[in-house]
């Protein structure tokens, strides 16, 4: 690690933790405070009765092992996050609205990944310290832990990295009866794994479409619009489909999103698709204008899965 006192930092006042302190600060409520005193002695190799950063960082930087990966690769990530908004900052007034919308949207689904992430280890903290809660009571018959799902983006909190292989640090909770079988945890891994298998390595095709309503136009083609989308939505291939009605214009804007560019030719091709382009040449003010991005589908989660 680069900087490895960031993970031993200590509040500010004179540098040093006492054991009032240090028990404050790292009870974690699982050890008890016999054990934290032994953890504060065996810390203090100054033997003065006080942690100071050096002693800090001297006893964990022993015990990272993966972790030091870990947070390396957390300190590169702070690092291309502060690039990567320094670049929005600069140059989002500028792009184009479509450029702006991918922007938003790979501000959403990068912060979507980072909680995530966050939930992943906050369910592994939560079971490893249940974990010693009932080692410490004693052989107990093993306990199905419950794990809450809230929000409708609850099904998107679990990543790749979290696959039940046995080299994943969750295996053996697993295989030891922490979590069952046929727990929603096991459900929602293995659903989110189909679904990143099948978009690896590949680009999702963003298409944008600017529709000028006429006023007198706007009911009929509300109604064509909603069929269009019910049947474009139901399409294979098809991954999402947003509208956005400009404020006090008669202008829309549709976002589609595709696996790949044939199938939105093959979706062009199909009778419901040209339908709605046939009814567009009476509904539209002017010619409806196309843009079209494709950006990796690595950054895509549905929100149904």
């Amino acid at each position: 690690i680069s900087h490895p006192e960031k993970i031993c930092s200590l509040p500010p006042d004179d540098g040093k933790l006492s054991f009032d302190e240090f028990k404050s600060y790292f009870s974690d409520g699982v050890l008890t405070a016999e054990e934290l005193k032994e953890l504060f002695h065996t810390i203090d190799t100054h033997n003065t009765d006080n942690l100071d950063t050096d002693e800090l960082c001297e006893y964990f930087s022993q015990h990272l092992g993966e972790y030091e990966n870990v947070l390396a690769a957390l300190e590169d990530l702070n690092m291309s996050i502060l690039k990567a908004m320094d670049k929005t900052k600069k140059d989002y007034q500028e792009s184009t609205h479509l450029e702006q919308f991918v922007t938003r949207f790979l501000l959403k689904e990068t912060t979507n990944q980072l909680h995530s992430l966050q939930s992943s280890l906050e369910c592994a903290m939560e079971t490893t310290a249940e974990q010693t809660r009932q080692e410490k009571q004693g052989p107990v018959k093993p306990e199905v832990l419950s794990i809450q799902w809230s929000g409708r983006r609850s099904n998107r909190r679990l990543q790749r990295n979290n696959s039940l292989s046995p080299n994943n640090p969750l295996f053996s909770l697993v295989s030891s009866g922490v979590y069952d079988e046929d727990s929603q945890w096991i459900i929602q891994v293995n659903r989110l794994q189909k679904l990143i298998d099948r978009l690896e390595q590949k680009h999702i095709l963003i298409v944008q479409r600017q529709l000028s309503v006429l006023e007198e136009e706007l009911e009929e083609f509300r109604l064509a619009l909603r069929q269009y989308m019910e049947c474009a939505c139901a399409q294979t291939g098809c991954l999402h489909i947003a509208v956005q009605r400009l404020a006090n214009e008669s202008r829309f804007i549709l976002y589609e999103f595709w696996e790949h560019n044939n199938v939105w030719k093959n979706h062009l091709q199909t009778n419901y698709s040209k339908t709605f382009q046939r009814g567009n040449v009476d509904f539209l003010e002017t010619p409806e204008t196309i843009t079209t991005m494709l950006v990796p589908a690595s950054w895509w989660v549905l929100n149904n899965n």
